[in-house]
């Protein structure tokens, strides 16, 4: 992702800033979507797997990346407490 965009996104609700996911992130958020435990904030199941995201740098929500565009509708972000286990950073 071009780092210039990524300097003027920031999370729709809360506005902080956000950051690639890590490799450990993604991992976990990914072994959690298999194992069916994911929900969108609108409590929609996530069942494909995700190959690259941003976080807020507070930790609290996950936005998809899909062909290099962030979707970063409000409804459509992933919520951190619901995975157990997620790594720190």
């Amino acid at each position: 992702m071009d780092k210039r965009l990524l300097d003027i996104l920031c999370c729709p609700v809360s506005k902080m800033p956000l950051r690639p996911l890590g490799k450990r992130e993604l991992d976990a958020l990914n072994d959690a979507i298999g194992a069916g435990k994911v929900d969108t904030v609108a409590g929609v199941a996530v069942r494909e797997r995700i190959s690259e995201g941003l976080i807020t740098t507070d930790h609290k929500v996950i936005y998809r990346i899909e062909d290099g565009i962030p979707v970063m509708l409000p409804e459509e972000g992933i919520g951190t407490t619901q995975l157990t286990g997620f790594p720190a950073a």
